[in-house]
């Protein structure tokens, strides 16, 4: 292909950025009436481990890179701090202001964004602007969810499965509320001719992870999908790079993971990576075209980790960088 070619076929495709499970660090300083709580748990936790693996130099070769990608839009799926205290959940708005305009990047939140009861309200105001949906005029909470954004011929959903849970459990909810939503947000995408990218935090899949940190309503989400289609599910929670189907044998749904973007060399979790979609085609026949960019070995800039058509002859494909 002719290099003039080459950059009008990129511009005709809606390029669209995804990272997750970012937890911004260092902690701030916490205090004895904070750690009173389930976040003991989650300290003990950072200190013990996460300290010494997800740090800000990675993140900022993340999102350096994404950047110079030039994406038309960045979905961020969840865990955008570790305790949700009121310094990180500050911390992580000035970040997101350094990722762009709110009309260009859309945010879910995880489950680590809700840690304890009352963090889950001060994220939506805090970061409410990336999860707002188009012309919304009621203040970001828990029943603005799902909201839907149109960005050229794409319309991205944000799911919200985040809630405080017990000490030593992660686990999501998708309730009836939300699915009702949903499913008219899909039939709505869809009557529009739009390509209808749904995110998530917990995958909606299975033995995707432990039980303890599963989403409690996966087959709810997925009959949704099932009945009223979709044509791709990001989702972060599982700090892995993975790829699921879902829907059905006529109409399967990928369903794709990606790496924590904060997680260092070293880990038991594959280091740092983003995930490069480019959507082109129409209704009915849309094509989605994956690239993974990610840490590899000592390099301290993201490589080209996997390349991959989401074709449906490509189910139950589990990428990784090794």
């Amino acid at each position: 292909m002719e290099s003039g070619d080459l950059l009008l076929y990129k511009r005709a495709m809606f390029r669209l950025a995804h990272i997750s499970d970012v937890h911004l660090g260092p902690l701030p300083a916490v205090t004895y009436r904070e750690l009173a709580s389930k976040r003991v748990v989650g300290y003990v936790n950072w200190q013990r481990h996460r300290r010494h693996f997800l740090h800000d130099g990675v993140i900022d070769a993340i999102v350096g890179d994404l950047k110079g990608a030039c994406p038309d839009h960045l979905a961020v799926t969840g865990d955008l701090v570790n305790l949700a205290l009121d310094g990180e959940i500050e911390l992580a708005r000035q970040w997101l202001e350094t990722l762009g305009d709110p009309r260009d990047v859309s945010v879910v939140p995880g489950n680590h964004d809700a840690y304890v009861p009352g963090a889950f309200d001060k994220i939506c105001r805090a970061w409410g602007p990336w999860m707002a949906g188009d012309g919304q005029a009621d203040p970001v909470g828990r029943y603005t969810f799902p909201y839907m954004r149109v960005r050229g011929r794409v319309a991205l959903i944000g799911i919200s499965t985040a809630r405080a849970t017990a000490p030593f459990m992660a686990n999501g909810f998708f309730g009836n509320g939300q699915a009702r939503r949903l499913a008219a947000l899909l039939d709505d995408a869809a009557g529009k001719g739009l390509c209808r990218v749904v995110m998530i935090h917990h995958p909606p899949v299975k033995g995707a992870v432990a039980q303890h940190k599963r989403l409690v309503g996966i087959g709810r989400f997925q009959q949704v999908v099932a009945r009223h289609g979709a044509e791709l599910v990001l989702h972060g929670h599982s700090h892995l790079p993975s790829l699921y189907w879902i829907g059905t044998a006529q109409k399967p749904v990928p369903v794709v993971g990606v790496a924590a973007a904060g997680q260092g060399m070293g880990g038991r979790n594959p280091p740092a990576q983003y995930n490069l979609f480019g959507i082109e085609g129409e209704a009915g026949q849309w094509r989605v075209h994956l690239e993974r960019f990610g840490l590899v070995g000592a390099a301290v800039l993201p490589a080209r980790i996997a390349e991959l058509e989401l074709a449906p002859h490509s189910a139950q494909v589990s990428l990784s960088p090794h």
